[in-house]
């Protein structure tokens, strides 16, 4: 399956992409936003990601422009197809340039509209304003923090923010 957006293009990641996908997984601020990514990153990890070995009920994407990967971009349904959660992460090649955004717009309305999901949750960590503001351009709505949600590999836990995003809300 894949989603467009003009030149921006949704995909299934290949064993093509793994080097890119090893690289852009390795880079300092994904481990620092993300903490569940492995750190380091192997093209093994890597791999086992794209074999959907990982997280088997997620649908992950490539975001691709101009056939160039600029980050990942995935959805998870839970509760009995009720409700998703979506995450992701851009290439620092790529940020700044609205590709984020276009991705997520892209995923969510996908969601909304063909899943027919009636709840997307998207979480940050508080100091990644970035992320916030993706998700705000969206039409994400900031609900709150969860207290001690994220257990990063230095041993700390940290607090997250939850965006959610409702059918009638997506910006465009």
């Amino acid at each position: 399956m894949e989603l467009r957006d003009g030149e921006l293009i949704l995909r299934a990641w290949t064993e093509d992409d793994i080097p890119v996908l090893a690289a852009g997984c390795n880079d300092p601020d994904v481990a620092r936003w993300i903490p569940t990514i492995p750190s380091p990153y192997s093209e093994a990890d890597a791999l086992a990601f794209i074999r959907g070995e990982v997280a088997p009920d997620e649908r992950s994407f490539a975001m691709t422009v101009r056939g160039t990967v600029a980050g990942g971009i995935g959805l998870r349904v839970v509760d009995q197809g009720h409700r998703g959660t979506i995450g992701y992460w851009v290439a620092a090649s790529a940020r700044g340039q609205g590709t984020c955004t276009r991705a997520l717009r892209l995923l969510s309305r996908f969601a909304l509209d063909e899943l027919e999901l009636q709840r997307l949750d998207l979480v940050t960590d508080p100091d990644n304003v970035g992320s916030q503001r993706v998700a705000e351009k969206v039409g994400f709505q900031r609900e709150g923090v969860l207290r001690a949600h994220l257990r990063h590999p230095d041993g700390r836990i940290r607090d997250s923010v939850i965006f959610s995003l409702l059918p009638g809300e997506l910006r465009e």
